[in-house]
């Protein structure tokens, strides 16, 4: 870039004023200060979204974003001269002053949830937590406590809850106990249990319970940078984890807390040491419940000590709760459409949280600018908003849309992260545990009942004997008697009375051997 655009403490949005020729910028050292990206569809919001990546990312920042529509993994590929906005794209160049606009390609790592356009991404259920998972399989209020009484149960007794079907094992052991873990945790309720299942096996075919196992994601390889110093683009395929919505936002909301209770204290750093855009963040407050909106607004607030901006991508700031838009310094806000009264009050709305320009009416901007035009306010010396200004946002040097299926493949193999995650591991855990819990009481009732067989047939030879001998016995003698004092045949009756029941009730022993003496084994 020339020295009219490139600056090492800023990343150059665009240009600005009546003739648009200011640069516009975003300091570095307020980017943890958080943002917002608005304007209705066809915009330019993923474009702003776009080069708000490369400029990071240039400045050695890591960045974290989800693709949408598929059409941000261009960010791996340089533009070309070829393209049908070549001109376009140069013209405006040089109407912002932008004149050493050049096409280049950057660092790109793709994550997938499902594993098909990336590297796998998952994490376990326990680093998921009881209040994301109820988010995400829509549970009441009671079924969420039976979730904690879950999770607090697999805590105490130490078994590790990794995929899904350590929890539905976990589920089918506390509703075979519920009563005696009740007395303890609270009632529960079988129907609370059953919904729960109902819920997981949803998940399941959602293609949910890849997101669920090992190796979790470790968040240094979020957080990578390439040989030149330039912070490597993490971009999560989300194209079709958008048929899932929950699910998306749930994820994209455990990452960052993850890194809200991950990362060590930093201050103020001169830049961020990772960006994270939030796109279509509308999913994530859609029917929320106060608790969820409340840990938003906490990590929305006190993230940004751990040196970690946060930008949220939607199409009308109405859409993110006061409380999360007041912690939003800098803001690019495309076009809003106002058709209707409800559309004009959150025009009115939006055009309230700008610092006023006396050059030009706020309101009347944003229902005006064009596609990738917008009204821009960036924080400016000790955290001051700026005054709004109409800006043309510079056009991307990567290539805008996708990258062929062979690129991609080829930037995953040569990924820094490659066969890191590709294959899963099955470690031992409560699914695994309360197997061999299984395992070891489907062989104790076997080995009662023959027991209790063998006591009978003993028995039954005994009284025959006796019945030959005409009621002697004919085994009287100085050595000890073979037949068993009083107490002992209290003893046999306990045991073929213990071994008759486990031999009429062999399926089910399986599992109340493992649920009833779980406790009992440890």
């Amino acid at each position: 870039m020339s020295e009219g655009t490139w600056r090492e403490d800023a990343v150059f949005i665009g240009g600005g004023g009546a003739d648009y020729a200011v640069p516009q910028y975003m300091r570095l050292g307020y980017a943890n200060r958080h943002g917002l990206v608005a304007g209705a569809t066809g915009t330019g919001k993923t474009v702003t979204l776009q080069i708000l990546a490369e400029q990071f990312s240039a400045h050695g920042v890591p960045v974290v974003l989800s693709d949408v529509k598929g059409d941000l993994s261009g960010l791996g590929a340089a533009g070309s001269p070829d393209f049908k906005l070549h001109g376009a794209f140069t013209s405006r160049a040089e109407k912002i002053g932008f004149t050493d606009y050049a096409y280049a390609d950057f660092p790109v790592t793709f994550w997938d949830i499902y594993g098909r356009q990336g590297h796998p991404v998952r994490c376990t259920v326990t680093e998921m937590g009881p209040l994301l998972l109820s988010r995400l399989l829509e549970l009441s209020e009671a079924q969420e406590g039976v979730l904690n009484i879950a999770f607090r149960i697999a805590d105490e007794e130490g078994m590790a809850l990794l995929d899904l079907k350590d929890l539905q094992s976990l589920l089918v052991w506390l509703g075979e106990n519920r009563d005696a873990v009740g007395l303890r945790y609270g009632n529960i309720a079988p129907a609370s249990v059953g919904a729960i299942q109902r819920r997981l096996l949803v998940l399941e075919n959602e293609g949910g319970a890849g997101l669920f196992g090992e190796p979790a994601l470790e968040l240094s390889d979020l957080m990578l940078t390439d040989d030149a110093g330039r912070g490597r683009i993490n971009i999560l395929a989300a194209d079709e984890l958008m048929q899932a919505p929950r699910l998306y936002a749930t994820f994209l909301l455990w990452l960052l807390s993850e890194l809200f209770e991950t990362l060590p204290e930093v201050g103020d750093p001169e830049k961020p040491k990772l960006v994270f855009f939030f796109d279509e963040a509308h999913l994530l407050f859609d029917d929320a419940p106060k608790a969820l909106v409340d840990k938003v607004e906490q990590v929305a607030r006190l993230i940004r000590s751990k040196g970690v901006g946060v930008f949220f991508v939607t199409q009308n700031p109405a859409d993110v709760p006061d409380d999360v838009l007041g912690q939003l310094g800098n803001r690019v806000q495309h076009a809003l459409r106002a058709f209707t009264a409800k559309d004009q009050q959150e025009l009115r709305r939006a055009a309230q949280n700008y610092r006023e320009n006396p050059d030009f009416d706020i309101e009347d901007a944003i229902r005006e600018v064009g596609t990738g035009e917008a009204v821009t306010s960036m924080l400016e010396e000790k955290g001051v908003p700026g005054i709004a200004q109409r800006t043309l946002i510079r056009p991307p040097s990567s290539q805008l849309g996708p990258v062929s299926a062979g690129m991609r493949a080829a930037l995953i193999a040569g990924s820094p992260v490659a066969g890191k995650y590709e294959a899963a591991i099955d470690r031992e855990s409560a699914f695994e545990i309360l197997a061999k819990k299984a395992e070891d009481a489907a062989r104790e009732a076997e080995e009662a009942e023959a027991a209790a067989q063998k006591a009978e047939e003993e028995e039954r030879e005994f009284k025959a004997a006796r019945r030959y001998s005409g009621g002697r016995d004919s085994s009287r003698s100085d050595a000890p008697r073979k037949r068993s004092s009083r107490s002992d045949s209290v003893g046999e009756a306990f045991a073929k009375s213990l071994a008759r029941q486990l031999g009429t009730q062999t399926g089910r022993a399986v599992v109340r051997g493992v649920l009833g003496g779980l406790f009992r084994g440890r």
